[in-house]
């Protein structure tokens, strides 16, 4: 009786001594990261403290935390209402952009047509949105702040994603035409598995887009508890400290955003080469 070798090595890496040898050896790898991070604070704080850099210019770490702290209510809650928007815009725009990519891939004549049109969307920048969604949705409705996300986000899904949908080898086409396969299996079983890296990569960048995005837009006007609102208030009154430890919540959204389509990534296409451990000589 034969044993396809194939079959074990599915299940390489799934021993427990070597999960634990892969979970330390990830820990290892995030401590330059966080060494780093604490070494960017504690030269920040003493330039400041040495130069005497005024608050108004650059506030101190130890300021911006003892801030953070204390409003710690007040921006988490702008937070997560502009996190809202910027998920509710990112949803919209990954649909729409995948939706596009499946259609100029499906039908290559619509490209010419639609492209130019993708494009001029993605040169408009997100300064001149904002007033004119806010004039069309109302500035106080946050479906405004939701559209100029999508608009944002559009272009890079579509475009990596088409392009992900067309990186196919004209010899796997064929074969699965020999076998008088649908243009729809084709679309699923070729096109789609090859778009995936493509489209995830373009969701990571998509990410911290819907994010920025909403925060600007929301610079505009609109409800006074959100992060940009609240970001321009408190610069224009002076307490740049309450605005740097609003940017400090943004940053971590945005971290735990990227993380969360990290291991959405894992769990979609755990067959990817970036994911196979490295096999030990």
């Amino acid at each position: 009786m034969t044993h396809d070798p194939d079959v074990f090595s599915a299940f390489e890496g799934i021993v427990p001594g070597e999960e634990r040898s892969t979970s330390s050896g990830r820990l290892a790898a995030a401590w330059p990261a966080v060494l780093a991070f604490l070494a960017v604070l504690v030269v920040w704080e003493g330039l400041t403290r040495a130069l005497s850099v005024q608050q108004f210019i650059l506030p101190k770490p130890s300021e911006i935390v003892r801030s953070f702290f204390a409003t710690s209510g007040v921006i988490w809650g702008a937070g997560l209402r502009t996190l809202q928007e910027a998920i509710g815009g990112l949803f919209v725009g990954v649909v729409s952009g995948v939706a596009m990519a499946l259609v100029t891939t499906r039908w290559i004549g619509l490209r010419s047509g639609l492209m130019p049109f993708a494009i001029a969307a993605n040169s408009v920048p997100i300064v001149a949105l904002a007033p004119i969604f806010n004039q069309w949705f109302s500035i106080t409705s946050p479906i405004s702040k939701v559209a100029v996300v999508a608009v944002v986000v559009f272009f890079p899904v579509m475009i990596n994603t088409a392009r992900g949908l067309l990186e196919v080898d004209d010899s796997e086409i064929e074969l699965m035409r020999s076998f008088a396969a649908s243009p729809r299996t084709v679309m699923l079983r070729i096109r789609i598995p090859r778009a995936l890296p493509y489209f995830f990569s373009a969701l990571k960048v998509a990410s911290a887009l819907s994010l920025i995005a909403a925060i600007v837009s929301e610079y505009f006007g609109g409800p006074q508890d959100v992060l940009g609102q609240y970001i321009v208030n408190r610069a224009q009154l002076f307490q740049f400290a309450d605005a740097w430890a609003a940017i400090a919540v943004a940053s971590i959204l945005g971290i735990a955003m990227y993380g969360a389509i990290l291991v959405l990534e894992r769990v979609a296409m755990p067959w990817h080469v970036s994911f196979r451990e490295p096999q030990s000589s």
